[in-house]
């Protein structure tokens, strides 16, 4: 192959930028912030208040009626 050096220069760099940005992230506390992010989302997806929010926001809950009435 032609050009093997240079993919392999491309290649570690790559690799490197990778892995300095996990070690980041890891260091700032990003994989715990983001764990304690998802699971109050969750949480609140969970709770009556978020199912009647996604209930009334919902553009085809009258349509499934109408369906249900016509096929019978």
């Amino acid at each position: 192959m032609k050009f093997v050096d240079w993919y392999l220069k491309i290649a570690v760099v790559s690799a490197m930028i990778g892995g300095s940005m996990e070690f980041f992230m890891i260091k700032t506390g990003f994989y715990d912030k983001v764990t304690e992010l998802e699971s109050e989302k969750r949480a609140w997806e969970n709770t009556p208040e978020a199912q009647a929010a996604r209930e009334a926001l919902n553009p085809w809950r009258g349509h499934d009626n109408k369906d249900a009435s016509k096929s019978s």
